[in-house]
C-alpha cells in the first residue's frame, strides 16, 4: 500500500470512529490540566516507587503509581481495591507526560482522559535512547461516583499515526462511557509501529500481569 493510500485509510478510520461516537459530537469537548507530580500528595512510597494523589479536573482526581520505573494512572473516584492492586502500564521502563486531555460532555463532566506515555525501549547499544523512544497516547475511562470504575480503554501509537490526537479523541468518545473495566480488553487503534511496546495490566485478584499484544 502506498503512503498516500495508507494516510487516506487512517483518515477514514478516524471519520468512521467519529461517526459512531457514543457521546454526541456537539456535546463532546476537551479541557486540559497539568500533571505536576511534585505537587501531588504522597499516599505511600518505598525504594521501588510511590503512590500519589494529584489534582485533576474539577473534583476528579488523578491517581498516579510508579513501581520498578513503570508508571500507571487512574482517574476519578475509583474503587479502593483498584487503587491498591490495579496497575496498567507497559513492559519497558516508561514515564508519563505532564499534560492531560479530558474529554467532557455537554455538562462539563469528564468521561475520558488522554495522556501521552514515553516508552523507554532498549536501543541498539542495549540501553534506552532517544532514537528508540516510543510515544503512546493512552485513552482511559474516568471513574464516576455511581460506578467507581476506571481503566485504559485503548491505545494510539503517537509516532505511527499522523492524526494521533484526533484518533485518540475518537476512541475516547466511542468507547469510554460503555467500556467494561476488568472485563473488556483495551485495544490498539490505527497503525502500530515497533516502538509501541506491549501494554500490561494487573487487577485485584490476579496473580500475574496480562499483556495486550494486538
Amino acid at each position: 500500500m502506498s503512503l498516500r493510500r495508507e494516510h487516506v485509510s487512517l483518515v477514514l478510520s478516524v471519520i468512521a470512529l467519529q461517526a459512531m461516537m457514543t457521546v454526541p459530537a456537539s456535546a463532546a469537548d476537551s479541557v486540559y490540566t497539568d500533571l505536576d507530580l511534585d505537587r501531588c500528595k504522597t499516599v505511600t512510597s518505598d525504594d521501588m516507587g510511590a503512590v500519589l494523589t494529584c489534582t485533576g479536573y474539577r473534583s476528579y482526581q488523578v491517581h498516579f503509581s510508579e513501581g520498578d520505573l513503570r508508571q500507571s494512572v487512574f482517574y476519578g473516584p475509583i474503587r479502593k481495591d483498584i487503587l491498591e492492586q490495579g496497575f496498567e502500564s507497559f513492559e519497558p521502563f516508561n514515564r508519563v507526560n505532564n499534560r492531560i486531555e479530558w474529554r467532557v460532555d455537554g455538562t462539563g463532566k469528564p468521561y475520558a482522559a488522554i495522556l501521552r506515555w514515553f516508552i523507554e525501549n532498549v536501543g541498539e547499544n542495549g540501553v534506552p535512547d532517544e532514537k528508540s523512544l516510543g510515544q503512546v497516547l493512552v485513552i482511559s475511562r474516568v471513574a464516576q461516583p455511581n460506578d467507581r470504575m476506571g481503566c485504559v480503554v485503548g491505545y494510539v501509537d503517537a509516532l505511527a499515526n499522523p492524526q494521533s490526537n484526533e484518533l485518540a479523541r475518537a476512541v475516547a468518545d466511542k468507547y469510554a462511557t460503555s467500556f467494561a473495566c476488568m472485563e473488556q480488553e483495551a485495544l490498539w487503534h490505527g497503525r502500530r509501529g515497533d516502538k509501541a511496546a506491549d501494554a500490561t495490566h494487573s487487577w485485584p485478584g490476579e496473580e500475574t500481569e496480562t499483556e495486550v499484544e494486538q
